[in-house]
């Protein structure tokens, strides 16, 4: 970058111009090139070969909910950095570099609302917030959530998304596997649903505990679902694996999971499974 470029990016009233890079979008399914905005009206979803890319939080929220309305729960505090740990960087840079690049305050979001008059709270996992990694704060979300749907009566609904637990909190984030795990039998406690919806990647220690074990366990077309890399797998066995490995449709084949459903069809499916798991939470 030369001089005159990073005069005219540090002076404010100069408008960048628009790229390729924030005008158009590469699919990784076909490669094909399209339109951004498309793209993102489309759900994030290529309208050539149908390929689901990773979304966030607030788009999948407007996706779901009654006329794009929701009340976003208050995020836990939990002590951050709690081992000091370090690496190439401090973790508590690399906390606040994922808090620039998604505005987020950690890798789980949860939102209370409505979807065809039957409330629900729905918890979504930020792939694009260090992986989706799951550590203290992930866990303290998912406790809050299962208690704030317990507080209302209505199922609990999850998208799960992540590379596993957060390496940079050791034992802590490990944790959170039991922890989560003794949540979801309060759900079950208080004879309340709770469905996973599976998206691209699900892997590690996430899908070890609270993502697979739903009453109902959904998964999004082509997602990544697994707990070691395959990689490791056949190094393992030292066999190769055979195609489509821990893709969704493979495991829908071999009964892991209950459906695979487009993202374009998810709001009116979970409508249809809140309707029969739990019929009489039904607004009037």
């Amino acid at each position: 970058m030369n001089w005159v470029t990073r005069v005219r990016n540090a002076i404010p009233f100069i408008a960048k111009r628009e790229t390729a890079e924030t005008l158009w979008h590469k699919c990784k399914g076909c490669e094909a090139m399209i339109f951004l905005r498309e793209f993102e009206e489309n759900q994030s979803v290529c309208p050539k070969c149908d390929h689901h890319g990773r979304i966030g939080p607030s788009a999948r929220f407007d996706a779901l909910f009654d006329n794009e309305s929701y009340e976003i729960l208050k995020p836990p505090v939990v002590g951050e950095d709690p081992l000091k740990f370090r690496d190439t960087k401090k973790y508590v840079d690399r906390i606040k570099a994922a808090r620039a690049a998604t505005g987020e305050t950690d890798a789980m979001k949860t939102a209370r609302g409505k979807i065809n008059d039957q409330m629900v709270v729905v918890s979504v996992q930020d792939f694009a917030f260090m992986g989706g990694s799951m550590g203290m704060a992930v866990g303290e979300a998912f406790i809050d959530a299962v208690k704030a749907a317990i507080r209302a009566k209505c199922p609990y609904v999850i998208f799960t998304a992540a590379g596993g637990a957060r390496m940079q909190e050791g034992i802590l984030s490990l944790m959170q596997m039991p922890r989560s795990t003794v949540a979801i039998q309060m759900l079950h406690d208080a004879g309340l649903p709770y469905i996973v919806v599976l998206t691209d990647p699900t892997t590690g220690g996430v899908t070890a505990s609270y993502a697979m074990l739903g009453d109902v366990q959904i998964a999004e077309p082509g997602a990544l679902i697994g707990f070691a890399g395959q990689r490791v797998i056949e190094q393992t066995i030292r066999e190769k694996l055979p195609e489509g490995f821990q893709r969704a449709e493979y495991l829908l084949e071999h009964g892991m999971i209950d459906m695979v459903t487009h993202r374009h069809d998810l709001r009116g499916v979970l409508s249809q499974l809140i309707g029969y798991l739990a019929p009489e939470k039904k607004a009037a």
